[in-house]
């Protein structure tokens, strides 16, 4: 508590207990509760609060803990830098009105008690001082009292403080307490903050802190591809273009981790080290297999790529995980080139105008935002082509709308959209296999891929409109 008390050394304070012992401490202690009966079936009656030290735990039987702990430490500082606002730090606006207080920064954890920082009065001499806080969703109380300043509404949510003396007024304020009494995980209290003629308001965050989700894929100074990244895919009708994507990916990844959502009427096994196959119900469809296939992955990054995908010394993986590791990014997009040569990145903007009560204005723009420092082939973008890697946790909070079963990409990107910090790159190319087909060469299986993928269906225009209608709340969608 003395880290936020200063200023007014001469002044003397009285800790108030009850309310000081609620404060978070500096460092939370792998404590078991003490037991305090001795009785048959005490646990059951009187339970205790255990403790398991994980840290002990786990590091006494590993090979390099030093390594470990390295690799953890490393691992959240990049969390961190992932998830830091500029909205979260904490500002104080200086006095001028004449109210000191936080305008941002201040958190609490739901039904938790904080000292809030940076309260204070600046006026003018006069015979008295005197303020009073208001709040909607907790209480107020100071963790320390200060002669000569009267304190009415401890513990409720309308204090008043008073003073003859300014220093001793200010002194006090720095002792003030919120206790969050309303559960949320995440919402916001509005405080009052106010004087004779002047008011002021403050936000204070409730909420529980995000538990970080780090991925002990060993620590190496060079990026072990194995270890990282899980390539994922869907199939259904072309184990042919399937087996020239492995095989493909063999050539230049032996021994990642493949993934396959197979959604065939005859399933065929799909064999070999490091390939995983999930058989699907017929026809599940598209965005179903996304979902299973991502719902697999174990690792920290995943590789999403198309059944008919070819690698070559070009589709550098290790350059994606570079910019994922580097940057804030969540996701990375790479270029696919067709037989014919040309190449295509397919960069969309993707905005959303306020439209009133009948909905919003969805907008996409072919294009990019700006270029990303360091990496000149590189941009910000808000949807990229289907050939992507993506940090697997970002992936599975966005989801893949399982409703979706033939045609369907910019949706995912849509519902991403405020969640996904996306890039694509145009110097990481992936070959698509070749769709030149002669009619008279048609297989069985390719008429039938093609009567699934292609074929127009009132009703998947009715659920495209349904989902961008009603799911995402849109009266309009422009497109370029």
């Amino acid at each position: 508590m003395e880290d936020f008390i200063i200023g007014y050394p001469d002044i003397a304070y009285h800790i108030k207990e009850d309310v000081a012992s609620r404060l978070a401490q500096n460092a939370c202690m792998c404590l078991p509760g003490e037991e305090t009966f001795h009785i048959p079936l005490s646990d059951l009656l009187f339970p205790r609060v255990w403790a398991h030290n994980l840290q002990h735990a786990f590091l006494e039987n590993h090979p390099d803990p030093e390594i470990v702990k390295h690799h953890r430490a490393q691992e959240y500082d990049n969390f961190q830098r992932r998830s830091y606002s500029p909205a979260d730090m904490l500002n104080i606006a200086e006095a001028n009105n004449p109210l000191q207080y936080p305008t941002q920064g201040v958190e609490v954890q739901p039904l938790k008690t904080i000292l809030i920082p940076g309260l204070a009065l600046k006026q003018k001499e006069r015979s008295n001082y005197m303020v009073h806080l208001t709040a909607m969703l907790g209480t107020f109380d100071v963790a320390a009292t200060v002669d000569m300043v009267s304190i009415t509404g401890e513990g409720e949510k309308q204090m008043m403080l008073s003073s003859r003396l300014l220093s001793a007024l200010n002194r006090q304020l720095q002792f003030v307490t919120y206790t969050n009494k309303m559960f949320h995980p995440k919402t916001a209290d509005s405080i009052q903050f106010a004087t004779e003629g002047h008011q002021s308001f403050f936000t204070i965050k409730v909420g529980h802190k995000v538990v970080p989700k780090l991925y002990n894929s060993g620590y190496s100074k060079e990026y072990n591809i194995t270890s990282l990244v899980t390539i994922a895919t869907k199939t259904f009708l072309r184990y042919d273009k399937l087996k020239d994507l492995i095989d493909s990916i063999r050539q230049f990844y032996p021994n990642v981790t493949i993934v396959i959502a197979d959604d065939n009427k005859h399933p065929q096994p799909v064999t070999g080290p490091h390939i995983e196959q999930y058989i699907m119900p017929f026809g599940k469809g598209w965005f179903a297999g996304r979902n299973l296939a991502v719902s697999q992955v174990t690792t920290k990054y995943m590789l999403w790529v198309d059944d008919d995908f070819i690698f070559t010394a070009n589709t550098n993986l290790e350059k994606m995980v570079d910019i994922l590791e580097k940057t804030t990014l969540d996701l990375v997009g790479g270029a696919v080139r067709e037989v014919t040569g040309y190449t295509a990145t397919y960069r969309h903007t993707i905005s959303v105008e306020e439209g009133g009560s009948d909905g919003d204005c969805l907008n996409f723009r072919n294009g990019f935002h700006h270029a990303i420092e360091g990496y000149p082939k590189c941009v910000v973008a808000d949807a990229v082509i289907n050939f992507f890697m993506a940090r697997t946790e970002k992936v599975r909070h966005v989801g893949f709308d399982p409703r979706l079963s033939r045609a369907a990409h910019l949706e995912f990107f849509v519902d991403g959209l405020g969640s996904l910090h996306i890039g694509s790159c145009s110097d990481i190319i992936i070959n698509h296999a070749s769709k030149i087909i002669m009619p008279w060469s048609k297989t069985d299986s390719q008429k039938t891929y093609e009567k699934y993928r292609y074929s127009p269906v009132d009703v998947d225009k009715n659920l495209h409109n349904e989902i961008y209608y009603f799911k995402n709340r849109f009266k309009c969608m422009t497109s370029q």
